[in-house]
């Protein structure tokens, strides 16, 4: 399995080790629950070094990001950063990703762990026709730590200027030194608190980690494993690949719609597709799931319509709320039953459990 350059400090704190995608990495310390609080009521701090990432340079870059992704990169100012989607010709979902612009032609994609070697593969092929842009795989040259929740400024603020954290607004970023070495310190985060990713030279990733928990721990900072990391997003109904999106499905059906900027000037890969989707309307849709009497709705369990028990979709995602007190599920439905209090039904095992469509994200900050 591949380690990220945390791996042993991982392993001397007694985190519960597993293989997430052919990484060796911590599930849970604690405990999933203690975790998931941890990061709603005070900070926690995740090792996502596992995350990939891809550095654009050159002249036309930003011509052949917007060529790649499905937003418009040409919004993007120095130091902002922006959610977007890879698609395939057929308007499938390569994969989700963030783009930093760090300067004029200079831009740094973060993707993920699991998909690496595939998207690097795509952003290579498709560089070719941009003959002056550079793309590298810088993917083993960093570490990347996520310090999440609400005293995570309090926390960061020990180690770097006060002033500087509180300038880096939501999904902008800054360049600066943290313990001598030089690192990116952006502001977007998955878990739905607030929080900053710190990007740093690989080797420096233990010392780094340990700074940020020396200086939290006063503050109740705790370490936080995969099992939590998952809870979190999926109480935001933040997507995640393999589940919501993957290459069967695309960003419109799967409510990312305000990422698919179709009236931007450059044509992009999938806009053919995806223009056709939108011409004759979604057949499905993306909701979010109040699973009734403790059942757990897990990904590909069928959901089923209350009355004439008609399959009409099926789960993406599904776990306890640690947050909420009850079981909350994702999962893709026919159009016109995404409304509100739409009564459904999950098959969980062989055995049919109510459930009710729900607002999203299903938990908000106080």
């Amino acid at each position: 399995m591949k380690k990220t350059p945390l791996n042993q400090t991982h392993i001397d704190s007694g985190a519960r080790m597993v293989d997430f995608g052919g990484w060796h990495m911590p599930v849970q310390y604690s405990g999933l629950s203690q975790e998931h609080q941890a990061v709603r009521t005070k900070a926690g701090l995740f090792d996502v070094s596992h995350m990939g990432e891809v550095t654009v340079e050159g002249e036309g870059a930003e011509d052949f990001l917007n060529h790649l992704v499905t937003n418009n990169v040409s919004k993007l100012v120095d130091g902002q950063a922006q959610y977007t989607v890879m698609c395939y010709e057929s308007g499938g979902v390569v994969d989700d990703l963030i783009v930093y612009k760090r300067a004029n032609a200079k831009y740094l994609l973060c993707i993920n762990a699991g998909n690496i070697d595939k998207d690097w593969e795509w952003i290579r092929k498709l560089a070719e026709k941009f003959p002056k842009v550079k793309a590298a795989n810088v993917s083993d040259q960093f570490s990347q730590i996520a310090l999440q929740g609400p005293l995570s400024n309090e926390i960061l603020g020990k180690l770097l200027p006060s002033a500087k954290l509180l300038g880096i607004k939501y999904y902008h970023f800054i360049e600066t030194e943290l313990l001598g070495q030089p690192v990116i310190v952006s502001r977007t985060g998955y878990t739905g608190e607030d929080g900053f990713e710190v990007y740093a030279p690989a080797a420096q990733g233990p010392a780094i980690w340990k700074k940020i928990m020396e200086a939290g721990a006063p503050l109740g900072l705790v370490p936080v494993g995969l099992g939590a990391r998952d809870t979190l997003r999926t109480e935001m109904k933040f997507p995640l690949y393999g589940h919501e999106i993957d290459q069967d499905s695309n960003p419109l059906d799967a409510g990312l719609g305000w990422v698919v900027k179709l009236d931007k000037p450059q044509d992009f890969v999938g806009k053919a597709a995806l223009l056709k989707v939108k011409a004759a309307g979604s057949p499905r849709t993306l909701v979010g799931l109040k699973v009734l009497d403790k059942a757990i709705a897990r990904q590909g369990y069928e959901i089923f319509d209350l009355e004439s028990k008609e399959k009409v979709g099926i789960v993406t995602s599904g776990t306890p709320s640690p947050s909420l007190g009850y079981p909350i599920a994702i999962g893709y439905v026919k159009q016109g039953l995404q409304l509100p209090g739409t009564k459904l039904t999950v098959k969980v095992r062989d055995r049919f459990f109510p459930a009710e469509v729900v607002p999203t994200p299903f938990y908000k900050r106080p």
